[in-house]
């Protein structure tokens, strides 16, 4: 499969610190991602790479064959989705879900004066009852729950049918119900065929959806592992990863993780 990502010795420097320090990565179109690792580890700024949100201070940084620093990031952003909480916070309160969703096809906030064909309703409808959000279309962004509008903010992303999708701690702050809910919406979008290349940054290993395929542990803005999930998830990754020892265990394809006793 063609390559989507690429990143070649890869360094983001701030205030005199390496936020992210070397890194070599490749991700393939078929390929599900889960970005792992503590606080500090540089996981969002990786996500930030993908999405041309951030470029490097030094390596090279090759999105869906177009390098950055070398190409118009504006017409390269169309062909990604991205959610995350930063973006949920610039979504107005009072737009309506409909519209939030549909203005990805101008890769815009906030509806304004764009023009809208039949066919883009049709489809942005779709895509909301396709994440279990078609009853609440003409409801305002604002009067949603936590989970409604990380729903939302997915749904949005891929309205545009990327060739990427990069999502930022999608589970996050959501309680159990709601977590699991968005968790296996995720899961079967990521086991269909037409579905693009998925990266998920996230916390904690019980948030990995079932279906994704691949892991990169990041510690200190350097790789500790990467590869396939079922090779490089393990119990002794997760240690060097978060710096104590940790216990992983496993059932129907969702994973748990703890402290050592």
């Amino acid at each position: 499969m063609p390559q989507v990502l690429e990143l070649a010795d890869v360094v983001v420097r701030r205030n005199s610190r390496n936020i992210v320090d070397g890194i070599d990565w490749t991700v393939d179109a078929d390929q599900r991602w889960v970005v792992l690792g503590p606080n500090g580890a540089g996981k969002t700024t990786i996500l930030q790479l993908a999405a041309t949100l951030v470029h490097p201070t030094s390596g090279s940084v090759t999105v869906l064959d177009e390098v950055l620093g070398r190409t118009d990031v504006f017409d390269l952003r169309p062909r990604l989705g991205f959610a995350s909480s930063a973006m949920a916070k610039r979504v107005p309160q009072d737009e309506t879900v409909l519209d939030v969703v549909l203005t990805a096809a101008y890769s815009v906030l906030g509806r304004w004066r764009e023009d809208y064909e039949a066919i883009d309703e049709r489809r942005a409808r779709r895509v909301l009852g396709e994440w279990g959000l078609a009853d609440l279309a003409d409801r305002t962004f604002g009067t949603l729950s936590d989970g409604e509008q990380k729903r939302v903010q997915i749904a949005r992303a891929v309205m545009t049918d990327p060739e990427m999708l990069l999502l930022d701690e999608p589970t996050a702050s959501l309680d159990l119900g709601a977590r699991e809910e968005l968790l296996s919406l995720l899961g079967g979008y990521a086991r269909e065929e037409s579905t693009p290349a998925m990266i998920m940054v996230t916390h904690h290993v019980e948030e990995i959806p079932v279906g994704f395929t691949h892991v990169l542990l990041l510690r200190d803005g350097a790789v500790v592992a990467q590869g396939p999930i079922g090779e490089t998830l393990t119990a002794e990754n997760l240690t060097d990863t978060f710096g104590m020892p940790i216990t992983l265990t496993s059932q129907d394809g969702r994973f748990a993780a703890r402290a050592a006793s």
